[in-house]
């Protein structure tokens, strides 16, 4: 019996010694982690707040687009970009209004609006659309060059044939028939059935051989 509490005196002695040298480390440990716990919590409770507010301001963004206040829809979209940047609402905001903007004539708001998507949507099929738009109304500005110059980023997979019908569109209309030519047949080889396809034979038809 005296060996047997000899032994477990030793045994807690050992503990007690392990525990002074890292009981410290690990009661810290427990705190960082809880810590940190408590900092993802909080986190997330942010970024759901986050979305909420951006997912309010963007509802009335669709309103008053639907009804087509020019006014609300561009101050609701600029205030979606400047609280909520990083948002899935924001491309989504700038698209909306940009094509409000374009329709009523206001060629420098959509430009705006388009470019920032280009350069901040995380969504490589986001940023293409952006793309698209954003050279038809370069083209409706009169800066055909420019809309050409930013078709050159490399789409998303499924968009090649759209590019390329772009790019067909505004070489057209500098008068660049072989080029025009050039790119629409570039487009239908990456076209899948449908209605691009037919346009695309359409404006083929229009352009002529030679």
């Amino acid at each position: 019996m005296a060996t047997y509490d000899l032994e477990e005196q030793e045994q807690l002695a050992a503990l007690k010694a392990w525990w002074n040298e890292h009981g410290g480390a690990i009661i810290l440990g427990a705190t960082l982690v809880l810590a940190a716990v408590g900092a993802w919590n909080a986190w997330t409770w942010y970024q759901r707040s986050q979305s909420a507010q951006a997912a309010v301001l963007y509802d009335t963004l669709q309103k008053a687009a639907r009804a087509n206040d020019l006014k609300t829809t561009r101050e609701t979209a600029g205030a979606i970009l400047e609280n909520f940047p990083r948002s899935a609402y924001a491309p989504l905001a700038a698209l909306v209004s940009a094509k409000v903007q374009f329709q009523a004539g206001d060629l420098k708001t959509a430009r705006a609006q388009l470019q920032w998507v280009i350069e901040h949507a995380r969504s490589d099929e986001i940023r293409s659309i952006a793309t698209l738009r954003l050279a038809s109304v370069l083209l409706d500005d009169n800066e055909p060059d420019a809309a050409l110059k930013i078709l050159e980023a490399k789409p998303h997979p499924g968009f090649e044939a759209l590019y390329a019908s772009q790019r067909g569109d505004i070489l057209a209309t500098q008068k660049k028939r072989s080029e025009a030519r050039a790119a629409y047949k570039t487009a239908l080889e990456k076209a899948g059935a449908g209605p691009l396809r037919d346009a695309l034979r359409l404006k083929l038809d229009a352009l002529g051989e030679g």
